[in-house]
């Protein structure tokens, strides 16, 4: 807590794991008790003679009553303790969990199989263009004195080498000068009878006049032209050492300046920088001497190329963001410093995270040149420094044909919290529906795959689909899950009641019973304002958020829970009284930061109405962002697969993927679907 009571984000963090994990609860038993749609077989079993029979809750199961009831903390009903079934397997691995298939059916299942493959991560960076800075002449006054005349008296000129820039007037100038034209004339009266000592003498004092000219900024036609004028002058004209554009001017004509004042900016344009940005997750894919491909607004349907040819080896810490240079041939100046670009670059991977290009392979590159590539080692011809191979610099050490493909899987299949990652793999083996939780340490997410480091074995088939629901049925059953790697729930009662139940005998999928389409379409108001806020804090927009918030708010206290029966109707209230308390921390946040984290832990609990009563009537998408809270990750909800990311805004609008979909409810016999009856208003 800060010394005003605001939260700080460790705090929200604290709160959001803490709030996770009850909402995941929450969600499978909505969906079980509420709706019937859980995975579990039903909980009442009748006690043996001549015990008690003891009622839990399970979210709270330290509550115990010798009575049916309501839970005090969540006023949820309350559930008979299930003894261990005779039938129970003390040997079965924790981990595993058995669906019967219609269950499996009923949650839409699907699973993929774990592939050796080359993958190919495409990295999109922003950035603009920059002056080359190797490129950029400064002319300045190797004299002091007065500039009568600047013969480019504004920025933008176009300039070649050789062109007269200013007109300097100089006392010291004109002293060297006379002191030429006198060593000069001194050289040119020696008689051919001189002893050699003088006659070394004066050429020496004639060198020594000539050299101080030239570095006082004399060329040499302009000494030739002051011995055969025989005369100084007071002034002395500057001109271009290169060519370019003139991009800055630093004084007026008639200022008067000291040895070493800017004038004049040239910058070559002929070759530019193009500066990018890149987050941290995108540096495993970016090398020095890659190439880049990108566009900017101004040549549509016309793409650029260029060469990586410098990472900078420290972060950003406003943007969190590396600057990545690349070196571009600009010959027909298209390209204007300043302009803003939008780069991609496409690396393919090979096992251990190498990325593979064919043109590098066995090559020579030079440490400040990538353009320079020799088959053999050597020095650069630009800066004569030794090649470096380019197996250093990260790439294929071998010909890629024969590089190793890495071990992947699809990016849906990944449930991830904080550092943790967890896979369901299907049994091979059982004879029902078998799914083992699985423990896995990634690599680098390249484009819609995961790099797998451990944990997984090629040809085992991972869930895609419906993973979240599992790890909800994982929770209610007090096994090992996502957010609760110990299995800490105490739904079951094995050994004695304490430690995890370790229950892997196949579930049941009772017949599903519908929501009425009044409900849904009420309903519906809840989330389009939920999706509202989220695209307000996509904008940055913290009024529009607030204001959604409180949408949000009016709109779930119009939801008539009569509509429904008597059990799913406590249960909504019950969650609809969590999401109150979020939405009024949201409403009255002050500053963006704390309204996203209040998001966060609201999206966590709108999930479960999605996954409950299938959110307005249509598909929602659940989507990651494995960056937001310094890397712990969040979740939120939308309405299409687009990714607008609330967490980040504008910095990082795209980042995250879709990680579950929350399709309609299945239709019941009898009932009608919450699509349709959205839609027969």
């Amino acid at each position: 807590m800060n010394a005003d009571g605001s939260k700080t984000w460790r705090d929200l963090w604290l709160v959001s794991n803490w709030a996770s994990a009850v909402v995941l609860v929450a969600a499978a038993l909505v969906v079980g008790g509420v709706l019937g749609w859980s995975l579990a077989p039903a909980r009442l079993t009748t006690a043996p003679a001549g015990e008690p029979v003891i009622w839990t809750c399970s979210m709270h199961p330290e509550v115990r009553r010798t009575q049916p009831g309501m839970c005090p903390k969540c006023n949820m009903p309350l559930e008979r303790l299930r003894k261990r079934p005779a039938a129970f397997d003390d040997s079965a691995a924790p981990e595993r969990i058995a669906l019967d298939p219609a269950a499996v059916a009923l949650i839409d299942v699907r699973t993929a199989p774990v592939r050796r493959q080359f993958v190919t991560a495409e990295v999109r960076l922003d950035g603009e263009v920059d002056f080359d800075e190797t490129r950029l002449a400064h002319i300045t006054a190797w004299v002091p004195g007065r500039l009568d005349r600047l013969f480019v008296d504004y920025t933008g000129v176009a300039v070649r080498k050789g062109d007269h820039l200013v007109e300097i007037y100089s006392p010291d100038l004109l002293a060297a000068q006379e002191e030429f034209l006198q060593a000069r004339k001194a050289l040119d009266g020696l008689k051919p009878d001189e002893t050699k000592l003088i006659r070394e003498s004066v050429e020496a004092m004639h060198a020594a006049a000539r050299d101080k000219l030239a570095l006082l900024g004399l060329t040499d036609a302009q000494i030739d032209a002051l011995a055969r004028r025989g005369k100084a002058s007071d002034r002395l004209t500057i001109f271009a050492p290169r060519g370019g554009i003139v991009v800055g001017k630093d004084v007026r004509q008639g200022a008067y300046v000291k040895t070493g004042t800017r004038i004049y900016t040239i910058a070559d344009l002929s070759r530019v920088w193009v500066v990018l940005d890149a987050y941290e997750s995108d540096l495993p894919w970016l090398r020095y001497g890659q190439k880049v491909e990108f566009t900017v607004a101004a040549a549509p349907g016309r793409t650029f190329g260029g060469t990586i040819a410098f990472i900078d080896p420290v972060l950003t810490d406003a943007s969190r963001t590396v600057r990545v240079r690349v070196n571009v041939p600009n010959p027909d100046g298209a390209l204007k410093p300043k302009m803003s670009v939008v780069a991609v670059v496409r690396s393919r991977i090979a096992a251990g995270g190498k990325v593979m290009a064919a043109d590098l392979a066995g090559k020579w590159i030079s440490p400040m040149h990538p353009e320079v590539v020799k088959d053999a080692p050597g020095k650069c011809d630009v800066c004569g420094m030794p090649l470096m191979r380019a197996e250093t610099l990260g790439y294929v050490s071998a010909d890629p044909a024969k590089a190793e493909p890495p071990l992947v899987v699809p990016a849906s299949a990944v449930l991830r919290t904080g550092k943790r990652a967890i896979v369901f793999v299907r049994a091979p083996d059982a004879a029902q529906p078998t799914f083992e939780m699985r423990q896995v340490t990634l690599g680098a997410r390249a484009g819609k795959r995961w790099l797998v480091q451990a944990g997984l074995v090629e040809g085992e088939q991972v869930v895609v689909q419906g993973g979240f629901k599992i790890d909800a049925e994982r929770q209610i059953q007090g096994l090992p899950s996502l957010m609760d790697p110990a299995g800490s729930g105490a739904t079951g009662h094995a050994h004695g009641g304490h430690g995890p139940s370790r229950r892997t005998a196949p579930t049941k999928a009772p017949a599903t019973r519908g929501v009425p389409g009044a409900f849904t379409r009420q309903l519906a108001k809840v989330f389009d304002a939920y999706f509202a806020m989220g695209k307000a804090l996509a904008s940055d927009d913290l009024p529009g958020a607030v204001a959604a918030a409180r949408t949000v708010r009016s709109a779930l206290g119009a939801v008539k829970a009569d509509l429904l029966d008597a059990r799913q109707a406590a249960a909504f209230k019950t969650h609809a009284a969590m999401i109150v308390k979020r939405l009024d921390a949201a409403a009255a946040a002050t500053k963006i930061e704390p309204a996203r984290g209040d998001f966060a832990l609201l999206s966590e609990q709108i999930a479960v109405l999605a996954a409950s009563f299938g959110g307005p009537g249509r598909a929602v998408y659940r989507l990651q962002c494995p960056m937001a809270f310094s890397n712990r990750g969040a979740t939120w909800l939308q309405g299409a697969p687009d990714v607008r990311n609330p967490y980040f805004g504008a910095a990082m609008l795209e980042c995250g993927s879709v990680v579950e979909t929350f399709k309609v409810p299945s239709r019941a016999p009898g009932t009608q679907p919450a699509s349709q009856a959205h839609d027969h208003k």
